[in-house]
Parts: structure tokens; C-alpha cells; sequence
């Protein structure tokens, strides 16, 4: 069986954002709104409840340590229960948790060239821990096979490069390369059970379609509801595609996908605090549960 625990189920900045007063974010403070508070995005993942892999870490991860106790030391002065971390790309909300964890042994870390070259580059926050704990650094490939993570032998990974932008840090931001971004086919060996994993979903190819058809659970991009969501929201004049994210409303929007994906649980996750689904007496929350989709929240357990 694979244990999913969210740790984080925002975008960057949480929910509430520090600096934010966006109609979401003022209500929620205010009492309000019908919501929860959400940190960063991240989860962890295991086959024995006892060893998980950290995917993605978000500057909020200790906060988040202290929510799950089986990430916490368990025997001896100090330990921790995550044997690795891996990493679906570059951006700040995903990586500067890694800081976080400096005081501990070196960590195995699970990133692609191009994450690696982001992190060792434009963010040296690698170089900066070979100063601290140090880092035992692990090329995930990028073509479609798989691979497994010392520590948890029963479950198989795949990762699939996904059609996305680097961070705006990064010294090819515009000149995307395979492996920016990557998703990932989670496997459990014995029960043949698989997760999908994506909080960073540009664009629905057709290598991408294909993993989605095998999973039993996806977990995948919540960020925007509409592309034009900051413009309506005044808080920005990005468009959800020009950040990397497929909006799920609209032809051809995430939702549109995961209506045809039948065999799957469908579950949202990397939420923004201007995402009306984060309101859950919304008609956009309504017409989620009505298509069986649900909303991830911090510390939500998922078995598949």
C-alpha cells in the first residue's frame, strides 16, 4: 500500500499569503470565510509508515514536521523519519525547506540535471549545505524508466518531464529544457497499486495522459481555477500558463481531463490563495464535488 500525507497543500506563499488582502485571504482572517489555513506545498510518501521519501520542500517543512509525527525521531537523541527527498523541480516554494534541514544527516536528494544545475547556480542552496549536513545527490531519469529510493525497496518510481517553466531565478527561465519540471508514477511492487503526482502541470501531453490512465489516485495541479485569475482577483497580470499551470476550468482546462480519467481518485493539490475552490460553500467547490474531485488540505492521509 502507498501512505500519502500532505504536508502542504498551497502554491507559493500559503493560504493565507503574509501579503495578501485578496478577497480570500482578508476573509479568512477575518473569520469569514468557510476554509482552512494552508502552508506550502509538499508531501510525503511510504510503503511502511516507518520510512517515507519527502517530496518537494517547502519553506514551511518544520512547522510541517511538527504536525506528523513519523517524520519526527523516534529512538536516540536525534533522527528523522525521512530517508529521502526528492524533488519535482527548482522553485523556491519547493526547495528552501532543504535549508530547513541542515542540522540533520546528509541527505540523500533525488533531482534531475536541470534542478540540479538551478540549485547549484542561480539558488546555490546545495553548495550552501555542503557547509552544514552536505548533500548525496541522486540524477532521476527523465525518459520514462524507472528507478527505486534506498530505504523504500517496495515502491518504483517513474518521473516524465512535463511541459513547464523554470523558476524565475533560474539562467534559462526562458528557455525551458526537459526536466524543469518532472511528475511522478509512484508504484507499490507488491499490491501494483500507483499514484500520480504532479503539482506543477503546464500542459496534458500525451506521455502525461498516459501515466494519468495507470494511476489509481492522482494528485495533480490545483493551482488557478480560470488562466485569468490574478487579473480578476488585482493581485497580479500573470496568467495561470504563463506560470506553468493548466487552470481547471475552461475547454481544455484540468478539470475537462479528469473527467475522463474514470478509474482514478482525483484529489488537488499546490492550491493559490486566490483559487475560489478554496472556499468550500463556493459554486466552484460545488461543481468539483459534483465531478467526484476533491481538495487537498495539510494533513490529509491518502492510502492507495
Amino acid at each position: 500500500m502507498i501512505h500519502v500525507h500532505v504536508l502542504g497543500s498551497a502554491a507559493g506563499g500559503g493560504f493565507p499569503q503574509w501579503n495578501c488582502n485578496c478577497d480570500n485571504c482578508a476573509r479568512l482572517r477575518s473569520g469569514e470565510l468557510n476554509a482552512r489555513p494552508r502552508s506550502q506545498s509538499s508531501i510525503a510518501i511510504s510503503a511502511n509508515q516507518r520510512d517515507w521519501l519527502l517530496i518537494n520542500a517547502s519553506p514551511d517543512i518544520r512547522d510541517q514536521i511538527a504536525q506528523f509525527a513519523p517524520l519526527q525521531p523516534s529512538e536516540g537523541k536525534r533522527g528523522t523519519g525521512i530517508r529521502a527527498v526528492l524533488l519535482c523541480d527548482s522553485q523556491i516554494d519547493h526547495t528552501t525547506g532543504l535549508l530547513i534541514l541542515r542540522e540533520g544527516e546528509r541527505l540523500e536528494l533525488y533531482c534531475s540535471d536541470m534542478v540540479y544545475e538551478d540549485l547549484t547556480t542561480g539558488f546555490p542552496v546545495l553548495k550552501m549545505l555542503d557547509h552544514y549536513c552536505g548533500v548525496n545527490r541522486h540524477p532521476i531519469p527523465i525518459d520514462g524508466s524507472s528507478f527505486k529510493v534506498d530505504g523504500l525497496e517496495d515502491l518504483r518510481l517513474t518521473t516524465l518531464s512535463l511541459s513547464s517553466k523554470a523558476p524565475p531565478y533560474s539562467p534559462h527561465r526562458e528557455d525551458p529544457h526537459p526536466g524543469d519540471n518532472v511528475g511522478l508514477l509512484v508504484e507499490d511492487e507488491i499490491t501494483g497499486h500507483k499514484l500520480f503526482y504532479a503539482p506543477g502541470l503546464g500542459e496534458i501531453e500525451p506521455h502525461v495522459l498516459d501515466a494519468m490512465k495507470k494511476a489509481d489516485c492522482l494528485l495533480v495541479d490545483g493551482t488557478f481555477w480560470t488562466d485569468d485569475e490574478m487579473m480578476r482577483r488585482g493581485v497580479g497580470k500573470k496568467r495561470a500558463i504563463d506560470m506553468g499551470h493548466l487552470a481547471q476550468s475552461g475547454p481544455g482546462g484540468m478539470l475537462e481531463v479528469l473527467n475522463t480519467l474514470t478509474q482514478a481518485r482525483k484529489v488537488l493539490i499546490h492550491i493559490n490563495n486566490t483559487n475560489p475552490i478554496l472556499d468550500e460553500d463556493s459554486p466552484e467547490r460545488a461543481t468539483l464535488t459534483a465531478a467526484g474531485v476533491e481538495v487537498s488540505w495539510d494533513g490529509m492521509d491518502i492510502e492507495i
